[in-house]
């Protein structure tokens, strides 16, 4: 089975270019401010004319109210809400059913018991991600640091939800992770940028061949 990509942090032309050109199935706004990733929602709407419709663009939101996502909506379109942050079981639930959009939940790995915890969201998610547990510093961000958890931790499960794999990737670890995850999705932000928030044509293009070729 083709594994399919999500390129987040997207936030010039060329590289939402990139992406849709060399297959990704997912595309990701960031809006959480304090990321170098981030857009506004009119840069958002502006970055997605043009975006096919097989194409699912994402936003990505951190523990954001109902007023902050209804302001983002109003201007960006968006097609499926990666929440980011603390957001609760009941939190989500009431995410997805106000806005009537189908809704992802990520769960920041660091050991078993936080992929334990990912079983609480599936009755009230679309899809679930799995990503790296952020560092412990004060600066850190939500996601999009770069960093890989044991993958071996998701190894054999199944959940009745669609899932992806995000955390560190790269084209050179991302065979590697598809294997030992038996992930058919992946997210990538850091490991196809130049810096924190500079995306690479090249890059992108190469992973996606890397991702085609699995």
């Amino acid at each position: 089975m083709p594994v399919a990509v999500k390129i987040c942090g997207l936030n010039r032309p060329e590289v939402v270019a990139a992406a849709v050109d060399g297959g990704a199935a997912f595309i990701g706004f960031v809006f959480y401010p304090r990321s170098p990733r981030a857009v506004t929602p009119a840069e958002a709407r502006r970055l997605a004319v043009g975006v096919p419709a097989h194409v699912v663009k994402t936003g990505l939101l951190v523990d954001f109210d109902d007023e902050a996502i209804a302001a983002i909506l109003a201007e960006a379109p968006l097609d499926l809400l990666q929440l980011h942050g603390a957001e609760s079981p009941e939190r989500v639930a009431a995410v997805r059913a106000r806005f009537g959009l189908p809704v992802m939940k990520v769960l920041a790995v660091a050991e078993p018991g936080d992929v334990a915890a990912a079983q609480a969201y599936v009755p009230v998610v679309d899809r679930l991600m799995f990503d790296a547990k952020p560092p412990r510093r004060p600066d850190a961000l939500p996601g999009g640091n770069g960093l890989p958890f044991d993958w071996r931790l998701l190894a054999g499960r199944r959940w009745d939800v669609p899932w992806m794999l995000s955390g560190g990737l790269t084209t050179e670890n991302l065979g590697e992770a598809v294997r030992m995850t038996g992930a058919t999705a992946v997210d990538v932000s850091s490991g196809v940028e130049d810096a924190p928030g500079v995306k690479s044509v090249a890059k992108i293009a190469a992973f996606l061949a890397a991702a085609r070729d699995l």
